[in-house]
């Protein structure tokens, strides 16, 4: 294939001791901009002829027609050779930086200075990547875990993917197929272990030497990354994606401690982009450098400052998915994140352990400007993994947000998966719906806890030009009625609520199409789903508000200013709650009619002297049926009484608490 050759050069290891590696930036491509960026041009068309029929496929989904851009054309050949004429030793020609990376003695530095296509000259970056916290080694073959009605024997890795409900999505079938996945990271010896040596790898670099060899016996922490995403061998491990294909980057050069290069890291995104991924993951983390390197500052963990970030947005630009690791800074002076987990649309993942506590060497953030890091958490403690080198069938444990980042893009495959129409931008989107605490995040858990059954069951859009399809998963273990299964919906808040049945892909895979409901582009859309599962009970979904969407957009958003049930009722109701008597908890259900007109609605808890005890609603609600759950804890056996009241209806109910 063309395209795995454009970005190889020979890279000589043998040079004199004085040289050092720098970046050489230029200050232009040989032209000017808007004449280079012409269709007819052969820098334009080289650009084009880089990609692969797949790589241009998926930028369209994100970028348009206008899926080439500046960034995109070739640095200027002849900038190359004057440099390559002073006797430097060229790497990368990184054409996203209009820079390449040299090895240059100080004699040739100096000549290079004095080139009038020269922007600046900066030297690059020797990284210190820390290592996973070790675990307890398990050599051989392990135990069988119980399957639990699950789909695959997931033996002792059940716990970490079970956590983010990864089986069930495997039970509806969805393991990656058809989704290109890239990982960077220091090595991997795929074809020597037996969870790992049957997946389809279908590009392979070693970016720090320069050849295909991606196993220098340095290769542990990647083939252990390697099987977190895809591992599959029933009875030990059985990893999210291990359908996709792969394309595997090594980056990092091990030596006394873990280092990369950043141009590796811009390099082998670059070369990644071309060949056609869909997803990136990273298992590392950089703020502090060898001595008289330099390090980085919270300062610059803005994410616009370090070339591996630069070069992970510039990636993600191109409609792919970018997801890293958060660091393991959390028990260190420097307890932040650490680049590229800065990234603005980069993806960081944060661990925690099995019971969903955050992990004390997880890295905090915010980033330096103050925007929600980490996005996720994964379990990144006790992760059962191949181990390289003991066995063929060697196993171990290991802890870092090196290892809940690549469950967390195993996955982001599964969800792609299932729709591989969706875009980096939809599916980043997704993948914060699908967390634990999507509506109150913080900067230690971010969203929260991902789970991928969650995540695959928002709602999301397929559009294109003469198509605008809601699509829905639906996972109920009781069965679902297909015939049964309905998209209810109101446009613009008029209280009139349409109802249409879906119509069934799959068992559990419902879609409407949004064409022709004399619905106009900006109109708002509040919407649920209801369907009769195989006992003949109707569901709601969102059980308690509603999803919205912008018609003619592609962002699904729940949303709780719309909370109708079935029918808009006709009358102001309170109904018994249930149970009655309860301990401790109890639901009360209450319907408000269009004609509520100030929209007010309060319902309260009081004792048997009057005195009130809690306050369940105290807000404007529409039309519609509502349940809310009264959790009586605190409170001692007796009896209460429950008040729903607006400006025109006042009703009161007696409630029994028996502990």
């Amino acid at each position: 294939m063309k395209i795995l050759f454009i970005l190889f050069f020979t890279v000589e290891l043998f040079f004199a001791q004085s040289s050092e590696k720098y970046f050489i930036f230029f200050k232009d491509k040989g032209g000017a901009k808007k004449t280079l960026l012409t269709k007819s041009s052969r820098e334009y068309q080289e650009a084009v002829n880089s990609l692969s029929g797949r790589s241009i496929k998926r930028r369209k989904k994100t970028m348009g027609a206008n899926f080439i851009t500046y960034e995109d054309l070739p640095v200027n050949e002849e900038y190359v050779d004057s440099i390559k004429k002073t006797g430097a030793k060229i790497v990368w020609k990184l054409k996203w930086f209009n820079a390449v990376s040299a090895f240059l003695t100080k004699k040739e530095l100096n000549k290079i200075k004095k080139f009038d296509f020269i922007e600046r000259i900066k030297k690059v970056k020797k990284i210190k990547s820390p290592q996973p916290l070790k675990g307890t080694k398990i050599i051989g073959k392990t135990y069988s875990a119980n399957k639990i009605n699950y789909k695959y024997d997931y033996g002792a890795s059940l716990t970490q993917y079970q956590l983010s409900d990864i089986p069930q999505v495997h039970n509806l079938g969805f393991a990656g197929k058809g989704v290109v996945l890239g990982i960077l990271d220091a090595g991997f010896a795929w074809r020597s272990h037996v969870a790992i040596k049957e997946l389809d790898v279908i590009a392979e670099h070693d970016f720090v030497y320069g050849d295909s060899n991606l196993d220098d016996g340095d290769a542990r922490h990647g083939t252990a990354v390697f099987s977190l995403i895809a591992g599959f061998d029933e009875g030990n491990i059985i990893g999210p994606a291990f359908r996709a294909k792969f394309i595997l980057a090594k980056t990092e050069k091990i030596e006394t401690e873990t280092h990369t290069e950043e141009d590796n890291y811009a390099a082998a995104l670059q070369w990644m982009d071309s060949i056609g991924v869909d997803i990136t993951t990273s298992s590392l983390g950089y703020n502090i450098f060898d001595s008289g390197e330099g390090d980085y500052t919270y300062s610059d963990m803005n994410g616009k400052t370090t070339i591996v970030t630069k070069a992970a947005e510039l990636a993600f630009d191109r409609g792919i998915l970018t997801i890293t690791s958060a660091g393991n800074e959390g028990r260190n002076s420097w307890h932040y994140i650490t680049a590229p987990a800065d990234g603005i649309n980069t993806l960081a993942v944060g661990a925690v352990n099995s019971k969903r506590v955050i992990a004390s060497f997880s890295s905090r953030g915010p980033s330096y400007d103050g925007r929600i890091k980490p996005e996720v958490v994964a379990q990144g403690v006790n992760c059962f993994h191949a181990v390289a080198y003991s066995s063929s069938t060697s196993y171990g444990t290991g802890s870092g947000t090196s290892y809940s980042a690549p469950i967390v893009a195993g996955m982001a495959a599964q969800i792609l998966s299932a729709f591989p129409y969706l875009s980096n931008k939809q599916m980043r989107s997704i993948l914060l719906e699908g967390c634990d605490s999507t509506q109150t995040p913080n900067n230690t858990y971010g969203y929260g806890l991902l789970s991928v059954l969650n995540a695959i069951q928002f709602p999301n859009i397929e559009k294109n030009s003469s198509v605008y399809n809601l699509h829905k998963i639906i996972y109920d273990s009781l069965g679902i009625n297909s015939e049964q299964v309905f998209f209810n919906y109101m446009v613009n808040s008029i209280s009139e609520i349409h109802k249409e049945k879906m119509t069934s892909l799959t068992a559990s895979h419902y879609i409407v199409s949004l064409l022709n409901k004399s619905i106009t582009t900006g109109d708002t859309i509040s919407f649920y789903f209801t369907y009769i599962d195989t006992k003949g009970t109707e569901k709601q979904i969102p059980a308690n508000n509603s999803y919205q969407l912008i018609y003619n957009d592609v962002d699904v958003v729940l949303s709780t200013d719309f909370e109708p049930k079935f029918d808009i009722p006709k009358n102001f109701e309170l109904m018994q709650n249930y149970p009655n008597p309860f301990n401790p908890t109890t639901t009360i259900e209450y319907s408000i009619p269009v004609k509520n007109k100030s929209n007010y609605v309060t319902l309260k808890i009081f004792d048997i002297l009057g005195r009130e005890v809690a306050t369940l609603v105290n807000k404007r609600q529409k039309a519609g049926i509502y349940k809310v759950t009264f959790n009586a804890v605190n409170l001692t056996s007796g009896i209460y009484f429950y008040r729903l009241q607006t400006a025109e209806y006042v009703n009161v109910k007696k409630m029994i608490l028996i502990k």
